[in-house]
């Protein structure tokens, strides 16, 4: 198992968050590393630092977007996932439910419910189809409904998409027709099956976020959206 190097200059905001190694999202962390830190330091909410904006100008936040930056945070959060490595993460949110996603997103980490990958969106050049495919979770993107001139609720960062590939999109059209997104999660639309990753009403995923009066793409319906849940 490789671990990300520790001999690499950490800046004063890296240092107050945890004192033993840069934050890197997706960086496998070892139980000694945890330990290292208090729980705490481990997840964080704080505004958009210069660096993650200027990862985001031109992608996720692109010309033009009128959401005001003030009004986002960047959340920093351990997770493990189905193999049991612990990992880091990373998430921009609207600030009105930064609370809410540290408290939820610690306690999916205390009690290992499996989150393959938290990273902005950005990484993935804000293009929602391959941060999907990736099974990826994140949640700030200035964009439309899919099919509509209306603001998605990621646009204004009060949305998540949680392991997306393992939990798709799905709409039946009346000729028939279904339309999937991720384009290669088809397999996954059949929710009695068992599988790596799937949210399930009722389980801890799912109650944690109904507890803090978010709504579940998954009990929609006209569509199904099995990853998204918003406020």
């Amino acid at each position: 198992m490789m671990m990300p190097a520790l001999a690499v200059p950490m800046t004063s905001a890296q240092t107050a968050h945890c004192p033993t190694m840069p934050w890197q999202a997706g960086a496998v962390v070892s139980a000694e590393q945890v330990k290292s830190a208090p729980t705490d330091r481990w997840f964080t909410s704080e505004p958009i630092p210069d660096a993650v904006f200027a990862r985001m100008r031109g992608k996720s936040y692109p010309d033009g977007c009128s959401v005001p930056r003030s009004s986002l945070r960047y959340l920093r959060v351990l997770h493990v996932d189905a193999e049991g490595q612990v990992k880091m993460g990373e998430m921009v949110c609207n600030k009105a439910i930064a609370a809410d996603l540290i408290s939820i997103f610690r306690k999916l980490y205390e009690q290992r419910y499996p989150i393959q990958s938290i990273r902005l969106i950005d990484d993935f050049g804000a293009d929602d189809e391959t941060s999907m495919r990736a099974n990826n979770t994140c949640c700030f993107c200035f964009r439309q409904v899919k099919g509509s001139r209306k603001l998605s609720a990621h646009a204004r960062g009060m949305a998540v998409d949680i392991n997306a590939l393992y939990n798709p999109y799905l709409r039946r059209l009346r000729n028939g027709q279904e339309v999937v997104q991720p384009a290669n999660a088809r397999a996954y639309c059949n929710r009695s099956q068992k599988f790596a990753y799937k949210i399930e009403r009722g389980d801890l995923l799912y109650r944690l976020f109904i507890q803090h009066g978010f709504r579940w793409g998954g009990a929609w319906r006209s569509v199904k959206d099995y990853q998204h849940f918003e406020k």
